[in-house]
């Protein structure tokens, strides 16, 4: 049995389904087997509310929220699990920022996003813009999808107070040279919000390493359950920053003339958390932590490649993003002349093939690249050359259908 096999069988929906091609995991990772039973294990065995009793039931529960917490910190190298906020997503989290960080924005304050972000890290930015009267800078991206780091010195300036970037595109897959952002932040005492939701299901990160001020996620895409997002942000910078939203838990103390602030995370986590999520969460993570990622990254590198070639023999396709599969992760959009995306895609799953059609959630991206719409293929550590095949066999069954 090939490894990827033998990681397909740990995921039940794929094993259950074994003609199945899944190959939508940018949209949504399948969840693995740990998460699933992590989950199950919570709920039956000590559901309760964390932070609410003092019976063994909700002692349990907050022993188990706050090792999830741990296990996150982990697994993004954090320097304290108190620089870890459970959201209900990456979409959550990056309006997190937006909010929080936002109201100590003053008006003329400028932030810098680009033009490959996904909407969750684009309209908050326009919405704080409308309401705050901050100013929002856009970088441009190339032909291939990549942003276009030569036009940083013309646009972050001394009122530059944030930079938000994805980590990789949605669309094309294509890496953001990170330091470089980083860099061009710290020239102007800037802080940086990196959008890892496309990153983190091929592998553990390094919030240290990267150099970044704000690190979100969601968990359905680290093969965790849905309705969990992370938000990392280093403490001084969280604790320069009020509440989102109001509510239990996130106070110090309220009387009838005011309320005091609780010290991060809890300060961001109003309300009941997502609790049984979170202990998944970190089954999912702790079990990513434990694998082969360098074998499992030449894996996803060299499928990525056999189908970015593949597509490229295809009449009348075009190749979204960066031709090597070096500068991209295995994400691989495509335009077919004529076609649209949505009859590609129901062409595909007569085949067996899960992909994605639409503007996934990034239209100003593919505004600049000349189309509409598109079909994406996303690869995961789950994948293998059966599923490459498959998906260029029925790409070129497509085109002859519908031509």
């Amino acid at each position: 049995m090939s490894e990827a096999s033998r990681l397909r069988a740990e995921f039940p929906l794929l094993a259950a389904n074994p003609g199945l091609h899944y190959l939508d995991s940018a949209a949504t990772a399948q969840i693995h087997r740990t998460a699933l039973d992590a989950v199950a294990h919570h709920e039956t065995h000590r559901r309760a509310n964390v932070l609410r009793g003092s019976h063994r039931l909700a002692e349990a529960a907050d022993q188990a929220f706050d090792s999830a917490r741990r296990s996150v910190a982990r697994f993004l190298n954090a320097r304290s699990a108190d620089e870890v906020i459970f959201t209900s997503g990456a979409t959550a989290a990056l309006n997190l920022v937006a909010q929080a960080f936002g109201a100590t924005l003053q008006p003329g304050d400028r932030v810098l996003i680009s033009l490959a972000e996904h909407h969750s890290n684009f309209v908050p930015w326009q919405m704080l813009r409308d309401r705050a009267g901050i100013a929002l800078d856009i970088l441009p991206v190339g032909v291939n999808g990549e942003l276009d780091l030569a036009a940083l010195p013309q646009l972050v300036t001394d009122r530059t107070r944030l930079i938000a970037v994805t980590q990789c595109s949605n669309v094309t897959g294509a890496w953001t040279d990170v330091a470089a952002i980083v860099a061009a932040a710290r020239a102007v005492d800037a802080r940086v919000l990196l959008d890892g939701a496309q990153a983190v299901q091929h592998g553990p990160q390094d919030v240290q390493a990267l150099g970044v001020d704000f690190y979100a996620f969601s968990g359905h895409k680290a093969f965790a359950p849905n309705g969990i997002g992370v938000l990392w942000g280093r403490a001084g910078v969280l604790a320069s920053m009020p509440p989102f939203l109001g509510g239990g838990g996130m106070i110090d103390e309220v009387t009838a003339e005011k309320s005091s602030w609780a010290e991060p995370p809890r300060r961001f986590e109003a309300g009941t958390p997502p609790i049984a999520q979170a202990v998944g969460l970190a089954a999912a993570l702790d079990w990513m932590m434990a694998l082969d990622w360098a074998t499992i990254h030449a894996r996803e590198a060299r499928l990525c490649q056999q189908m970015i070639d593949g597509l490229q023999r295809i009449p009348g396709l075009r190749l979204l993003g960066p031709e090597a599969s070096v500068r991209r992760a295995p994400i691989v959009s495509f335009d077919i002349a004529g076609l649209h995306p949505h009859d590609v895609c129901q062409v595909l799953d007569h085949h067996g093939l899960a992909l994605r059609g639409g503007h996934h959630c990034a239209q100003p991206l593919l505004a600049a690249l000349g189309v509409d719409t598109c079909s994406r293929a996303s690869l995961a550590l789950y994948n293998d050359e059966a599923d490459v095949a498959a998906c260029l066999d029925a790409v070129a069954a497509a085109v002859a259908t519908l031509t």
